[in-house]
């Protein structure tokens, strides 16, 4: 088993990065979420899965443990894969998805590509339990879910509009944090794209 793999990017795309350690380059698949991460280092550790298939070894790597500990709870999913888990760890952060799972909110998972109803709630009733052993920090399950449910909808809309969600989200999570009451899609989107200009 690989644990981890530090070394030198030589190539990187959203979706996957050669990692150079010591002149042998490892392709490691990767999630959004990581890439947002890492896409301004040309040096980076990556926690490592290692996927074996019939035709071939499958390397996934994720910046922050806490999100391959999540993948691992995906891919134990009936119906859910390595190329599904990381269309979930793309549309969402990870502490975004634990809040889904406990809070039953299965909308979110239906909104990723290749999730439909059934598999939405498998997710929730297969995970619920097991999530809460992975420490996503205190606000996790502890809110209704309405404020992460818009914060989702909020870097959904964003990203449809072609904006960086490195450069947004620090700023969306300011403004839901000075305006708890806001809870309405269209007016956080205008207050984020009015102090983006």
């Amino acid at each position: 088993m690989i644990a981890y793999l530090q070394g030198k990017i030589t190539f990187k795309t959203p979706s996957f990065v050669y990692l150079d350690i010591g002149g042998l380059a490892y392709h490691v698949e990767i999630s959004m979420q990581t890439f947002s991460q890492i896409e301004a280092k040309s040096e980076v550790k990556l926690f490592t899965h290692l996927q074996v298939k019939e035709d071939g070894h499958y390397l996934y790597g994720f910046y922050e443990e806490k999100e391959r500990e999540l993948f691992r709870l995906l891919i134990s999913v009936s119906g859910i894969g390595p190329s599904t888990a990381q269309v979930i760890l793309s549309s969402m952060k990870p502490d975004e998805i634990a809040s889904a799972i406990i809070n039953e909110q299965d909308v979110h998972f239906r909104n990723a590509k290749g999730i439909g109803a059934k598999t939405a709630k498998r997710i929730i009733l297969d995970l619920k339990d097991k999530i809460r052993k992975i420490d996503f920090g205190e606000d996790v399950g502890s809110a209704s879910g309405g404020g992460s449910t818009v914060r989702a909808e909020v870097l959904s809309a964003l990203k449809g509009l072609g904006i960086n969600r490195a450069k947004a989200e620090p700023l969306l999570n300011k403004i839901l944090k000075e305006n708890p009451d806001l809870n309405q899609l269209e007016d956080v989107l205008k207050m984020v794209l009015k102090q983006l200009n």
